[in-house]
């Protein structure tokens, strides 16, 4: 998700400027404005450089005779000027508003008030958002409301950035449709892997030291959950990185608030969802490919066994690492990883991009990634049992997190001038320089960040802005097989209401793992509350739309 995202320091560029493909001369303008007119809040002079070629590159019709003296008003994730989601708007608000003769008015919203300010706003018919940075999650409340608008009319039109939303890789780009219709446009694409240190676990004298302790060759490369736990309970305590003091098996971020319950549902996928049956397994079903509700009444399965074998692994998992995991949020889970003290992670692109950041990381030309791990024992609702299959096990990819991305008011006085700026954050060129940035927030979303067969992205296009040509392998390589290589995908969750459904469950998860409540206690807790929120709201309309976002026909 990365709403909390305290991301604010520079990836180390080392690109030269003639890399981009655009060599800088001291009278290059855009718009009759210089590199340093346009990005004055870059850090260094290649940040400012290779911002300058990409907007170049990008193009950008010159709109200032048809939005000249217009104001457009943009809500966002407040993280700062140099913060995720919210930062990328100040950095290329000087090139927007030079395309446009418009002003850009940004205006931060703290992730805990997005769920009240929005709503208020659309509410009290103030209506002053013309284009909303929102998570996908929020969509059941805006379109259920009339809120939003379809873009589908400007896409492929003149006049806008060039933006082809065939590029997006199709798991995301359905958390920015809605029955067929078109309501936001690329900007972050979400999605969590498995971090790990491929130097230590690749090393044949730890493979050995392994084997002799546990009796068996260590589970390489990592396939299951299963597999990393045996891994992370070996290594945890142990010196493996030779600074003379005990590190950790695994790193996470498990504070109330923190985001823990995003690693629960990752993780838990492969414990509760079964595939369908038939040519196509990815068909929503009563029982397979479900997650979050019983799609015919709305009965939470968050307790049921699949869920509640997930959350005694997580403790078992978070017992090899530190206790003051329980008081981590994210930034805190990623420095210990990144800093070299954990063997493992799982969490969101940032820790790609960032493990390329000298400043803040020592484990560059050391990452190993991989899709989201599988898990050989699960639970099938339909035959009401626990199934353990250690050949076969049950994989399970994911789009976890918010792919923040902008969509358009209903109410909007402004769409041409909202859709330029939506398209403008979209274009291929521009989008790339903020996937490659690392402060900003922005993963990997798009075909044009992947590598074949997934994409069509090389790894030079990686290497020139500073990454290590092994790290850009593992790290995308990883992000278009999470997407792509996984039978099916957990279900997001779309309806009115989510934050509250979420803070019930990230409530209760926390009180499990810091041993306030057994997994089941906490669990069936989540459930009762859910219940209670699903009838305030009400049920027949939160059914209709819940089956609506997953793609639920009664009766199949």
């Amino acid at each position: 998700m990365k709403s909390f995202r305290l991301v604010s320091l520079l990836l180390a560029l080392t690109l030269l400027v003639g890399a981009m493909g655009t060599v800088l001369a001291q009278d290059d303008t855009f718009m009759g404005m210089t590199a340093a007119d346009l990005f004055p809040d870059a850090v260094s002079d290649v940040e400012r450089d290779t911002a300058f070629a990409a907007l170049v590159d990008a193009d950008l019709p010159d709109a200032t005779g048809q939005f000249a003296g217009e104001t457009l008003t943009v809500g966002v994730l407040g993280q700062g000027a140099r913060g995720g989601i919210s930062g990328p708007l100040y950095f290329w608000r000087p090139a927007f508003e030079a395309a446009t003769g418009a002003t850009l008015e940004i205006v931060e919203i703290p992730f805990a008030q997005l769920q009240t300010v929005i709503p208020a706003d659309f509410l009290t018919e103030q209506y002053t958002y013309d284009v909303i940075i929102t998570g996908s999650w929020f969509y059941g409340d805006m379109v259920s409301n009339g809120w939003i608008q379809p873009v589908d009319p400007f896409i492929g039109q003149e006049g806008f950035p060039d933006y082809d939303p065939t590029v997006v890789a199709q798991p995301l780009l359905d958390l920015m449709s809605w029955q067929g219709q078109m309501y936001g446009t690329l900007n972050d694409g979400d999605a969590q892997l498995l971090y790990f240190r491929k130097d230590i676990l690749e090393d044949p004298e730890w493979q050995a030291a392994y084997e002799a302790e546990v009796g068996s060759p260590m589970p390489y490369p990592i396939a299951t959950w299963q597999d990393l736990l045996a891994i992370t309970t070996f290594f945890n305590g142990k010196d493996w990185n030779d600074d003379g003091d005990p590190d950790d098996g695994i790193s996470l971020h498990l504070r109330s608030g923190g985001q823990g319950f995003f690693h629960f549902m990752s993780l838990s996928a492969g414990f509760a969802i079964t595939p369908g049956e038939g040519d196509d397994v990815r068909a929503v079903s009563k029982y397979d490919n479900v997650y979050w509700f019983d799609p015919d009444d709305m009965t939470p399965l968050i307790n049921g066994p699949g869920h509640v074998a997930a959350l005694e692994y997580l403790q078992a998992l978070a017992a090899t690492g530190q206790e003051a995991q329980f008081g981590w949020e994210l930034g805190e889970a990623w420095n210990n990883f990144l800093t070299g003290n954990a063997i493992a992670t799982f969490s969101w692109g940032d820790v790609g991009s960032l493990s390329q950041k000298p400043e803040t990381s020592t484990i560059m030309g050391t990452l190993g990634a991989g899709r989201i791990p599988c898990s050989t024992t699960w639970y099938d609702r339909e035959a009401g049992e626990m199934v353990t299959d250690e050949e076969n096990p049950n994989c399970v990819g994911n789009t976890t997190g918010g792919s923040w991305h902008p969509i358009m008011s209903a109410y909007t006085d402004s769409p041409e001038l909202a859709y330029y700026f939506m398209a403008m954050q979209a274009n291929p060129v521009i989008n790339f320089w903020n996937v490659t940035a690392g402060w900003t927030g922005v993963d990997p979303s798009s075909l044009i960040h992947l590598f074949p067969p997934d994409g069509s992205a090389d790894v030079a296009q990686y290497t020139q802005y500073g990454f290590n040509e092994s790290d850009a392998t593992e790290y995308i390589t990883a992000y278009g097989a999470n997407l792509f290589s996984m039978p099916i995908t957990q279900t997001y969750i779309r309806i009115p209401g989510t934050p509250e459904y979420w803070t019930i469950l990230d409530t209760r998860l926390s009180e499990a793992m810091t041993g306030q409540q057994t997994a089941q206690d906490a669990l069936d807790l989540v459930a009762q509350e859910w219940d209670a929120v699903t009838d305030d709201i009400g049920r027949d309309s939160q059914l209709a739309i819940y089956q609506e976002s997953i793609g639920y026909t009664p009766g199949m």
